[in-house]
């Protein structure tokens, strides 16, 4: 008997801010539909750039989206909840690499 790894394929990618990926990228990466990212995109959630009639997303906006429909999927949050969730959340990280910044100093 062989172990699950035998026929399932683990890929795992990492992205920081300077990575870019496409809207499909994206949406398999979140299992999100275009039009569920196009409407993140109406409501300035995330932003991406056109290139050449591509569009292309940060690998922080993966993050983004990725946290948005965990909130959404794990506690029920509607899109405005977890918006907010994200701002608050992004606030405090940047409030905490502020904090160890003092501190070394």
């Amino acid at each position: 008997m062989g172990n699950q790894f035998d026929t399932n394929e683990l890929t795992a990618v990492l992205l920081d801010e300077n990575s870019r990926v496409t809207l499909r990228e994206l949406c398999q990466a979140c299992a999100l539909t275009a039009e569920q990212v196009t409407a993140l995109m109406d409501e300035g959630v995330v932003e991406a750039q056109q290139v050449s009639g591509t569009l292309y997303f940060s690998g922080v906006c993966v993050r983004k989206v990725h946290r948005m429909v965990r909130l959404e999927q794990d506690l029920g949050v509607n899109h405005a909840g977890a918006a907010l969730a994200l701002e608050l959340l992004e606030e405090i990280e940047q409030l905490r690499a502020r904090i160890r910044r003092l501190e070394r100093h």
